[in-house]
């Protein structure tokens, strides 16, 4: 009996031995699991993070062959535009640069079929030909300028009577009766300077009287003239009156005009050489037109007493009309004309134009907006008389703040 009793016991120590090794294992096999699942987790975010500046460097190699390609071409002087004259044989050529001066100089073996008339990048120092380039496809000269038919008319102009007879004869007889002109034996103007304080009516009198001629509007400020690149000014130039023959009758209009025009100094900058270049070649335009052809030019400014006597003189534009700011009678036509079409209940148009006896016509044209929006804000369908007053108040304290900051800036 004790014998069987021991046997037992054997057995039990053997048969809880085997658990307590299965319940380790498993524990073990568990923890091992949880390891590797966590080795794996971390091996899926090694290679996320590894994936991730893969990618970040391949974008930083990217910017810095860029920036590396950028920098390089900004140490690379600067080259000029040129026109080939004449090609003498295969290795020299006679250019002409944009100031119209010539020059013999050598061609690169690089360019090949080069012939007389067509552009070329040359070197400013050497002057020798390193490239020919197609000028119709590098340059289009329609995004630099607005062409257009303009709408306004002469009825949409308040408080210039004297400005808009003279801008009729110099421009708009010209145009309409040329035949007028033979048979007297003189020569009209080529073109006219509108000067004077900005949002006096300018632009308007210049697309109004393209208007009434059905002439195309050619409009473009005068600092877009001035370009990046050495000779690519004059050459835009050249493009704009060539557009402007193309489409005649035309006027083209120079805004800002004192920006290429103002008085030559002395000066080594390139740049400034590049305006003076620029100028030039616009003088040179002015001079290649006759007085009855289908183009005339309008010039506008600001700073009449900084242009260039040069662009005055006879024969180019020597007609010059001062647009001033309006007086009480000129305002009047002014308010009457930016409120012909708004619902006025109440309102003295005298009274209010005593209120803005230092106004320009765009001016004016803000008050009538500001005064439409008062009503609207208030959600009335008309205007009234303490929408306009409150309409002044507001754009004189703009123009107030303008003119400190543009003190203080």
């Amino acid at each position: 009996m004790n014998k069987t009793m021991d046997e037992e016991g054997i057995k039990r120590k053997a048969d809880y031995s085997e658990t307590f090794n299965v319940d380790n294992l498993e524990v073990e096999n568990q923890a091992l699991t949880n390891a590797l699942n966590q080795l794996e987790q971390e091996n899926k975010v090694i290679n996320q993070n590894l994936k991730r500046t893969q990618e970040e460097t391949s974008m930083l190699r990217e910017m810095f062959n860029k920036t590396s390609s950028e920098l390089e071409n900004i140490r690379k002087p600067s080259l000029l535009v040129a026109d080939i004259v004449n090609i003498i044989d295969e290795n020299k050529a006679i250019i002409k640069l944009p100031n119209g001066n010539k020059f013999y100089c050598y061609i690169s073996k690089d360019v090949k079929n080069l012939n007389a008339g067509d552009s070329a990048l040359v070197e400013q120092k050497s002057l020798n030909i390193l490239e020919k380039i197609d000028v119709s496809e590098n340059f289009d000269v329609e995004k630099y300028v607005i062409i257009e038919k303009p709408k306004e008319n002469w009825k949409d102009i308040g408080g210039l009577k004297e400005e808009i007879e003279e801008v009729k004869e110099v421009i708009e007889l010209p145009l309409k009766k040329p035949e007028l002109f033979k048979r007297v034996g003189i020569k009209p103007p080529k073109g006219v300077l509108l000067y004077g304080p900005p949002g006096t009516g300018k632009t308007l009198l210049a697309k109004a009287v393209a208007q009434s001629t059905n002439a195309t509007f050619i409009e473009v400020v005068g600092s877009e003239l001035v370009q990046k690149f050495i000779g690519e000014g004059a050459k835009l130039v050249k493009e704009i009156f060539n557009l402007a023959r193309a489409k005649a009758p035309s006027i083209v209009f120079i805004d800002e005009i004192d920006a290429l025009a103002a008085k030559r100094i002395e000066t080594g900058t390139s740049g400034e050489r590049e305006v003076n270049r620029t100028f030039m070649q616009l003088l040179a335009e002015l001079d290649g037109f006759k007085c009855l052809d289908e183009v005339k030019i309008i010039g506008a400014t600001n700073r009449i007493d900084i242009l260039d006597h040069a662009m005055i003189r006879p024969g180019r534009l020597d007609r010059l009309i001062e647009v001033g700011l309006p007086d009480e009678e000129g305002l009047l036509e002014i308010i009457k004309v930016h409120t012909k079409e708004m619902n006025l209940q109440k309102v003295k148009l005298k009274q209010l134009v005593k209120e803005m006896n230092d106004f320009s016509g765009a001016e004016v044209r803000a008050v009538c907006t500001e005064a439409g929006y008062f009503a609207i804000r208030d959600n009335r369908d008309h205007v009234e008389q303490e929408d306009f007053v409150m309409a002044i108040d507001k754009i004189r304290i703009e123009d107030d703040e303008e003119d400190n900051g543009a003190f203080f800036g």
